[in-house]
């Protein structure tokens, strides 16, 4: 099992992605955090403990960054593509558990101490929490087997602004922190992960499971594709962002990869630009191909298992 630490900014493929995390025995989840991105940071944290609850798992989370590493500003939610709660608006009632005691940052410099040249960190939403732990504490970067980001556009239009994807804009100078930082990273960008396409037609076949888990993340997934629609008129799906980060870290090979300088733009026109390179000393590992049938098959496999596994049967 490959010990993770999970940073989510929990709106609806984060939730996925957890749920695709928690049903894969090759991963051992540590602990969540989470990061202001999608939502606010406190519906982040109230988000991925009602995905937790709803999956019955029971993993620590860690409530992290309310604001960027650096600007201190206050990004725009995605609510149009998140819906009002972040989760398609399938949120019925508050959790029952609650956050952890301590940051998120605390939480991954301590783990990554106790357990150096072990950890995989997957960070899905903006890069603050990272960039904090390593500010706070560098004798940690060559502690940390990898990070796996999703984010980026290299070679891909952006999809906030014609050169950034949503989680690098959201807070450059921490991504920028990162990526500069030496640490061992492989970047799963937009390059790759909008060749990954769930079907509408499937939210169908999940309804048909007849469970409360299997209906809450038909209906979640079904206002996404919904914004993707309004996006990208006929696509027929959504893209599989965040979940095809964990992904690369149960399969490497889902992907290819190649070795590249990426720089981040942190003002001007082009802020949140990824720039690759083959010029400089800090070499990411970005995705640049993707098995996308092989991948999604996968992760409809383990999405299976969990709505199978509910006790939370439909009334009825």
């Amino acid at each position: 099992m490959k010990p993770v630490i999970f940073d989510v900014d929990t709106g609806i493929d984060d939730a996925l992605a957890i749920a695709y995390a928690l049903s894969s025995p090759e991963l051992e989840l540590l602990g969540f955090t989470t990061c202001f991105g999608n939502v606010p940071v406190q519906e982040a944290t109230r988000n991925t403990l009602a995905v937790l609850e709803m999956v019955e798992k029971d993993v620590p989370v860690y409530e992290g960054a309310s604001q960027t590493f650096k600007r201190g500003m206050k990004p725009q939610w995605a609510r149009l593509v998140h819906g009002k709660d972040g989760l398609g608006n399938v949120l019925k009632a508050e959790p029952l558990k609650r956050a952890a005691s301590g940051s998120a940052e605390d939480f991954m410099i301590k783990q990554v101490k106790e357990r150096p040249n072990e950890i995989t960190i997957i960070a899905v939403g903006p890069l603050t929490n990272v960039a904090r732990a390593i500010n706070k504490a560098p004798e940690i970067i060559p502690l940390i087997k990898n990070v796996v980001i999703m984010g980026g556009a290299v070679n891909v239009s952006g999809n906030v602004t014609p050169y950034g994807e949503a989680n690098i804009v959201a807070d450059p100078e921490a991504a920028d922190c990162v990526f500069s930082s030496g640490l061992s990273v492989t970047l799963v960008g937009l390059d790759v992960t909008m060749e990954t396409l769930l079907p509408l037609a499937k939210m169908d076949e999940w309804r048909d499971v007849h469970s409360k888990t299997a209906h809450f993340f038909a209906d979640m997934t079904e206002h996404y594709i919904g914004a993707y629609e309004s996006f990208y008129p006929g696509i027929g799906g959504c893209a599989l962002h965040d979940p095809l980060a964990v992904g690369v870290v149960i399969d490497p090979s889902f992907v290819r990869t190649r070795l590249m300088n990426i720089s981040v733009i942190t003002d001007g026109e082009e802020v949140g630009n990824t720039v690759g390179n083959k010029e400089g000393e800090t070499k990411i590992h970005v995705c640049t191909e993707v098995e996308a049938s092989r991948f999604l098959d996968h992760f409809l496999d383990r999405m299976s298992k969990v709505m199978h596994s509910s006790e939370f049967e439909m009334e009825g």
